[in-house]
C-alpha cells in the first residue's frame, strides 16, 4: 500500500492558523523548521514527539526547504514579537507591584 506525499500534511484555519501541519497532529511545519535549524534530526524530531512518523518529518522538511524563504520570515516575525512582549512585560513588572502595593496601604 503506497501513501501519497501530499496526505501527510494537513492545513485547516482552526489548527495553528492555518499553517501547514503534519497530518493528524498540531506539529507545525514551522516547529519542524525551528527544530531542524537548532540541529535536530528526524530521528530525534520522533522520538521527542513519539507519535510522529519519520515520514511525515521528511513531508515538513520538504515543505520547509520549497518555502524557506517564507517559512523563515515568518519564524523572526514570531521571535521578534516574543521578544517585544517579553522587554514589555519586564519593563512594566516593577510599575505593576508598586501600583499593587498601594492597594493594599
Amino acid at each position: 500500500m503506497s501513501i501519497a506525499i501530499d496526505s501527510l500534511l494537513a492545513s485547516s484555519p482552526a489548527v495553528r492558523h492555518g499553517r501547514p501541519c503534519i497530518a493528524g497532529t498540531g506539529i507545525s511545519v514551522n516547529r519542524i523548521a525551528i527544530l531542524h535549524n537548532l540541529g535536530y534530526g528526524i530521528e530525534e524530531i520522533v522520538r521527542k514527539y513519539e507519535h510522529l512518523t519519520p515520514a511525515g518529518v521528511y513531508a515538513a522538511l520538504a515543505y520547509y526547504f520549497a518555502n524557506k524563504s517564507e517559512i523563515d520570515a515568518e519564524n523572526s516575525a514570531e521571535e521578534a514579537e516574543a521578544a517585544r512582549i517579553e522587554r514589555e512585560f519586564i519593563a512594566g513588572e516593577p510599575s505593576r507591584l508598586n501600583a499593587d502595593t498601594s492597594l493594599s496601604r
